[in-house]
């Protein structure tokens, strides 16, 4: 199976002849960049920049319209229905703070329960965890089965009285695929409010915030194969409207007096300071490059490669799986640990043959521990990724393995 896009794309993939090859698996944790992503930043960089909202001269002006179609850009790119329901932040965590602190501290009340799940990264977990501590809030987590599924029993006798839902879209340990729509529906159907965070699904397969039916989404530029910095939160702007400005400051405000300030519309309430247009420019150009490829066929690649991985890894003596056994229920990812080998001398010996894998907890220590092990090796694919890649991954840990026996 190739590669849906060119190696020669991504300048860090390439390497000098005679040089060993790098097989990069650790797309889960940050993507590649495609050259249209560093050439567009360099450019704006070289040739147009300029601080947006900051003057009216025609540099500046034409930075702060470029900004804009960026923003125009990602509304569509997720479905959103108007671009002012994007508001850019840091990154998806950041995004998640945001809503924690901006519509949490509003509008939960001591005893008001939270629903989560039990395969949460710690940015959809510790921001609750902070506004729990703070107004006395109730932290609930629905189950996963043994299959690493989300336990739907479960969930909907724990959502009972729950005022909110944050779950991910996709787990970045399990590749679990989670039913937002359905869920999103049945909490609805309580009363709650539903946040998903997409940090790794926005990447892998066709996101409609609409159509998904939650209240927020959110995602981060750098797992999209765009610049680290920058990330998107997408809520109607009827939501923003229950929401509070967290963070203050220039480009935030219509008004500012000695006693008080009046806040802009949003999303700008939500964007103080000096906006990260550089970064934007970046995100724009990678959002630009997935729809050439096509998500579709983005999702259908990574459930190749998913199949072929399987079955490579299901040859190896002592070596379990994580997840879902569904090639079709996970994203790009697989998550492994192998008897009496801990993930990290695994992931130091690959490094020793040119492959990359990440080892540890990925920001999942809950989960770990829910399933039953310290840490884990993880092995993520990208658009550059193909079987060769996973052939190196398959003999490196057989080579790995018997120098550890």
């Amino acid at each position: 199976m190739d590669p849906l896009v060119s190696r020669d794309d991504f300048p860090l993939l390439v390497r000098a002849p005679g040089e060993e090859p790098l097989t990069y698996l650790d797309s889960a944790a940050t993507a590649q960049k495609p050259a249209p992503v560093l050439e567009a930043m360099d450019r704006f960089y070289r040739k147009e920049y300029a601080s947006v909202g900051r003057g009216i001269y025609a540099l500046a002006e034409q930075a702060a319209q470029r900004y804009e179609r960026v923003r125009e850009k990602v509304a569509s790119f997720l479905g959103a229905a108007h671009p002012s329901e994007i508001v850019f932040t840091g990154n998806a965590t950041a995004a998640i703070n945001l809503v924690a602190m901006g519509w949490g501290r509003r509008n939960l009340r001591k005893g008001d329960a939270v629903l989560l799940t039990e395969m949460e990264h710690h940015a959809n977990l510790v921001p609750w965890q902070m506004l729990a501590k703070e107004r006395e809030l109730e932290l609930r987590f629905a189950k996963i089965t043994e299959a690493g599924m989300l336990d739907r029993g479960d969930f909907e006798r724990k959502l009972d009285g729950a005022r909110l839902v944050a779950l991910a879209h996709a787990s970045n340990v399990l590749g679990t695929i989670n039913p937002v729509t359905d869920l999103a529906n049945m909490a609805h159907d309580t009363g709650a409010k539903v946040l998903v965070d997409g940090a790794q699904a926005a990447a892998r397969l066709p996101v409609n915030v609409n159509a998904l039916g939650a209240d927020w989404y959110v995602c981060s530029a750098h797992k999209l194969y765009g610049p680290t910095g920058i990330g998107a939160l997408w809520t109607r702007r009827s939501v923003y409207e229950e929401m509070d400005a967290v963070l203050g400051g220039g480009g935030a405000v219509k008004q500012v007096s000695f006693e008080d300030a009046s806040l802009a519309d949003p999303p700008g309430r939500f964007e103080p300071g000096t906006r990260p247009v550089v970064e934007a420019v970046g995100f724009e150009a990678a959002v630009r490059y997935m729809e050439k490829i096509g998500m579709e066929q983005v999702a259908a690649h990574e459930r190749s490669l998913n199949t072929y991985v399987l079955e490579r890894l299901a040859g190896i003596w002592g070596l379990r799986v994580l997840g879902p056994a569904d090639p079709a229920a996970r994203v790009g990812l697989v998550s492994f640990t192998v008897e009496d080998v801990h993930p990290h001398d695994l992931a130091t010996l690959l490094d020793q043959e040119g492959i990359a894998i990440r080892s540890g907890h990925h920001c999942a220590q809950p989960l770990h521990e829910r399933l039953g092990i310290p840490a884990s090796a993880r092995a993520s694919w990208g658009v550059y990724t193909d079987t060769e890649d996973i052939d190196r991954l398959v003999d490196g840990l057989k080579k790995s393995l018997s120098t550890l026996a």
